[in-house]
């Protein structure tokens, strides 16, 4: 490691990435069991509009149809600037994937109660990427006891720092 440069703690993204668009809301529902980083087949507008970072993946799922993986119910919003060459907003878009892990990886999202959820879209070396999680839907008491845990921890943090 080079001098006077220390490892953050927790920082997991390498410097040639930048997150586009983060689904925090996927955390709170479901149970994350596996994740897998995927390619997207886009169109020259959606890649700018990207570039502006007004995308909506909270909605979105992913379905494999045909043999291929598909992310439904995103939300790219047109690029102003593209006028008559735009793209839809709210089109199916192909996620990129080496056979063997549509077999490996979405094909478990048949099992009972599991579901394809795009967990973040970024940038990657100029490229855009989505981290796509294999999840399982969490019940009501599951979340109620993940906040009463997270209060719980804050709770000490918050004691610890008053006694610094």
């Amino acid at each position: 490691m080079a001098k006077g440069k220390k490892k953050q703690k927790g920082a997991s993204v390498s410097p040639n990435e930048r997150t586009i668009s983060e689904n925090r809301r996927a955390r709170h529902d479901y149970h994350i069991l596996d994740s897998l980083e995927c390619g997207i087949v886009l169109v020259g507008s959606e890649v700018k509009s990207m570039r502006n970072g007004t995308v909506q993946i909270a909605e979105a799922y992913g379905r494999v149809k045909n043999g291929e993986v598909w992310l439904v119910g995103s939300d790219v919003p047109e690029y102003v600037e593209a006028n008559r060459f735009n793209h839809k907003p709210r089109r199916d878009r192909k996620l990129l994937l080496h056979q063997r892990e549509i077999k490996r990886f979405a094909m478990r999202a048949y099992e009972k109660g599991l579901t394809l959820v795009p967990l973040r879209i970024y940038f990657k070396e100029g490229k855009v990427k989505v981290l796509m999680g294999l999840c399982k839907g969490k019940q009501e008491y599951d979340k109620r006891d993940a906040k009463k845990k997270a209060d719980a921890r804050r709770g000490l943090r918050m004691s610890m720092l008053k006694y610094r």
